[in-house]
């Protein structure tokens, strides 16, 4: 699976680089195939605090790979032929393409993704399964589907709603317009820009990765959950979650550290 995606892992911190620069890391069989494996290989990486997600050469995912659209013509669905892990369990992402974006969406730590040059249709969604989106601003980004006759299936039509506005989200999956970095983040579609959108990604997975590990992955749950459950059991999870982090022992390190001036010292991987 190398071929078409590397995975490093760095104090805590994750790599995850598409590597098919040469082809703008379109996504074929092979490169579907490698993030899903990529992402099932983290969920049980030990250590693991924080996920970068990047791309070789001068473009993030510029989408399908045009045989596959070439197969499409046919009729034929070249990625259900994927060879790919067991999903999660209980994860309601099934199809090849969820998966390759769900699979980062439901891991346990914060995944930012690094976004430089096109992220175009399928490239696009793939970076909506991180949390967080640091684009260059002058990226180019496009939900563009519609222009080969398409809808997003890989989770972006649930995601993107939730990040710009049901409205928003109709206007670009219409139109299939392309938007700059800067953009993006006006739309809310990105977080934030940087020149360096990789050095950026490292520097705040670093800094995730020198938090507690209890409290950041509680946080996820808490956010990762609204919207998708009722008020009240979010309030109720919310007290749940803070009862089990209180007086834990990162919990009581990350105090004594604080009232100490000293970096925590973690023990919860």
């Amino acid at each position: 699976m190398d071929e078409r995606v590397r995975t490093t892992v760095d104090g805590g911190v994750a790599e995850v680089r598409l590597s098919r620069p040469d082809k703008r890391n379109a996504l074929d069989v092979a490169m579907f195939s490698a993030i899903v494996h990529a992402t099932h290989g983290l969920r049980t990486t030990p250590g693991l605090r924080a996920v970068v997600l990047s791309a070789d050469g001068p473009d993030f995912c510029a989408g399908l790979d045009r045989d596959m659209f070439r197969a499409m013509g046919s009729g034929e669905r070249l990625s259900a032929t994927a060879e790919l892990p067991p999903p999660a369990a209980g994860s309601p992402a099934r199809a090849t393409g969820q998966r390759a974006v769900w699979g980062f969406a439901e891991l346990p730590v914060p995944v930012i993704a690094a976004v430089q040059g096109n992220a175009l249709g399928g490239g696009l969604q793939i970076a909506l399964g991180a949390g967080i989106r640091i684009v260059a601003p002058d990226a180019t980004l496009s939900v563009l589907e519609i222009r080969w006759g398409l809808v997003p299936d890989m989770c972006g039509t649930r995601l993107l709603p939730g990040l710009v506005g049901r409205d928003v989200a109709k206007d670009l999956t219409f139109t299939g317009r392309p938007v700059s970095g800067t953009d993006a983040v006006a739309l809310g579609l990105a977080t934030r820009t940087a020149t360096d959108p990789r050095a950026a990604a490292w520097e705040t997975a670093r800094e995730i990765a020198a938090l507690s590990p209890q409290a950041v992955r509680a946080a996820k749950r808490l956010l990762d959950d609204e919207g998708r459950s009722p008020i009240a059991d979010g309030l109720a999870a919310e007290q749940d979650e803070i009862g089990a982090l209180i007086g834990s022992p990162d919990q009581r390190e990350a105090v004594v550290a604080r009232l100490e001036g000293r970096a925590p010292r973690f023990t919860d991987g």
